[in-house]
């Protein structure tokens, strides 16, 4: 098969991750692809069942054995789509105008394919160590398989490549993600007197305030020159309270988004948020609740003088950056090897409609990862 063919069949391949049943996807087929593929290609491949998500799998494929050389690891899963905001079909890689457009083409299944197409032009029997690919489940919504492999350590690589979307520029650091619910409880009473009930939108008003308050704190208090937004950020993404203007409301909920900074343990995010509604709390006693929508996802903070990320920079001939987004990275990184985060496309694609690669990045990108591999595993 070809670059493109292999392409096409990742794409028509559904592998949604989402959090609501009606859009979620096993990832089984994609693995399926894939295990034939590198088995192929003289690839020792090993599938493993994600202990937490039955019926989601990870992929570990290895040509060599032993600790040390490479790994390239990517996600198999993409987002959910409106298909009204589409002009195209998202399960059809379609060519048009020098791009190439399909759900996943470059968030990030289509990676999968230039490892591929590097793979094939390239003798892997003069490789000096080992070159794995990795092809994890539910990126885009838990990272059970990324944290599933950093907590069974079954291998271990001396250098990672991510193959996100950052326009084949190195990342060397990344901020983390968390997302919150906050519920408040009151008391429904007629609107008439505001004595008969407790008002939750009111109290939350007051979450939010405070919550503000505690965003300017944190950019007063760390700030990293490095990122394009240089502080931690709290987006309030989300609220819904009351059924009727002449009701006092008596539940109100705010989802949340927070960015940690480098350096910014889970722990300590948490007591920032825990700070700010503690004094509402001791007003209100049981009336607000913290809910984790999902395990928070930690920052990532390599080197930005690691032999790979200097590696990365003479490839790619552009320096390495920080980001505001996350990926796999810090669990990644767990298995004890450096890492960054390099990949084909463009991240203003990612998760949106009619996302696409730029197809003059085909070529470019392909001698790049052959390179990478060769200043990973010898030659």
């Amino acid at each position: 098969m070809s670059f493109l063919e292999h392409y096409k069949t990742l794409i028509a391949t559904p592998s949604i991750s989402s959090g609501n049943p009606h859009w979620d996807h096993s990832n089984r087929e994609v693995i399926q692809h894939l295990e034939g593929w590198l088995s192929d290609r003289g690839f020792a491949v090993e599938i493993t069942e994600l202990e937490s998500v039955p019926g989601k799998f990870n992929l570990v494929a290895s040509y060599g054995s032993g600790d040390g050389g490479l790994l390239l690891a990517g996600h198999t899963d993409t987002v959910p789509f409106d298909e009204s905001r589409w002009n195209f079909d998202p399960f059809k890689l379609t060519e048009s105008d020098n791009k190439l457009y399909g759900l996943g083409s470059i968030d990030m299944k289509g990676f999968f394919a230039f490892v591929l197409d590097a793979i094939d032009g390239m003798d892997l029997s003069k490789l000096q160590q080992p070159l794995r690919i990795l092809a994890t489940a539910d990126e885009e919504t838990t990272m059970a398989g990324a944290r599933q492999l950093a907590a069974q350590k079954t291998i271990r690589p001396d250098y990672a490549i991510i193959g996100e979307p950052t326009s084949m520029q190195a990342v060397y650091c990344h901020k983390g993600h968390f997302s919150e619910s906050i519920t408040v409880t009151g008391r429904s009473g007629h609107s008439s007197n505001p004595d008969y009930g407790l008002n939750a939108l009111e109290i939350m008003n007051e979450v939010m305030t405070n919550l503000l308050q505690t965003q300017q704190q944190m950019k007063e208090r760390y700030q990293q020159p490095s990122f394009d937004v240089p502080y931690p950020t709290i987006n309030l993404g989300h609220i819904h309270g009351g059924d009727n203007p002449n009701r006092i409301c008596a539940c109100c909920e705010l989802q949340i988004d927070v960015r940690p900074m480098p350096g910014m343990s889970v722990a300590s995010v948490y007591d920032l948020l825990n700070d700010a509604l503690k004094p509402l709390e001791e007003r209100h006693p049981g009336a607000i609740e913290l809910t984790h929508m999902h395990e928070a996802i930690p920052a990532f903070s390599g080197s930005p003088d690691s032999s790979l990320v200097k590696l990365a920079e003479k490839v790619s001939g552009q320096p390495a950056v920080a980001v505001n987004y996350c990926t796999e990275a810090p669990f990644i990184s767990e298995l004890g090897c450096e890492t960054i985060v390099m990949g084909p496309g463009s991240i203003a694609q990612a998760h949106q409609p009619d996302e696409y690669l730029d197809m003059s990045e085909i070529k470019p990108t392909t001698e790049k990862l052959r390179q990478l591999i060769v200043g990973c595993c010898g030659d």
